[in-house]
């Protein structure tokens, strides 16, 4: 399966379309790892190095195994992510270690917004916030392609004005 790409996740006509995330959001997340790191690896070093000698400035290799550690489990929390269209609802399936799967019936949103912070600009990604009565329910799909974005809160604003006229 590629990522990125509509997969079907079975044989059945019935089943849903999954759709995962775009790269973007993996390069923007391992860039603020990057910066992190970075002054960790500075303030490690540096100070101590400063003030109590130039030996003690292999402190600054201290940081560098869990930033490692961190760039791995971002590729594995960024390709857990997926949506689903389905007739009814919204599917939105994530998580490594803890799977959460959260089903939002078209008919009980009440809000779909887009979102772009100056980062996610910078890298040409949006949000997707779906807000329903229920706090618990409440939704996002991090990190899409702006047309993408504005093309399922559309979609997702249509279908839930068509479902709720029916109740």
């Amino acid at each position: 399966m590629e990522t990125g790409s509509p997969a079907l996740t079975g044989v059945a006509g019935d089943e849903p379309v999954w759709r995962g995330l775009p790269p973007g959001l993996l390069r923007m997340r391992r860039l603020l790892l990057v910066v992190w790191t970075g002054a960790l690896v500075l303030a490690a070093g540096l100070l101590p190095g400063l003030l109590a000698g130039p030996a003690w400035a292999a402190f600054a290799l201290l940081p560098l195994a869990p930033a490692a550690w961190a760039w791995l489990l971002l590729g594995r929390n960024w390709h857990s992510w997926r949506y689903a269209e389905r007739a009814d609802d919204l599917l939105i399936r994530r998580g490594v270690l803890w799977r959460e799967e959260t089903v939002v019936p078209y008919g009980r949103m009440q809000l779909v917004e887009v979102t772009s912070g100056p980062l996610e600009r910078h890298f040409g990604l949006a949000s997707v916030q779906l807000h329903t009565a229920a706090a618990a329910t409440d939704a996002v799909i991090p990190g899409l392609d702006p047309g993408e974005a504005e093309r399922l809160r559309d979609r997702l604003t249509e279908l839930g004005e068509a479902r709720s006229a029916g109740l």
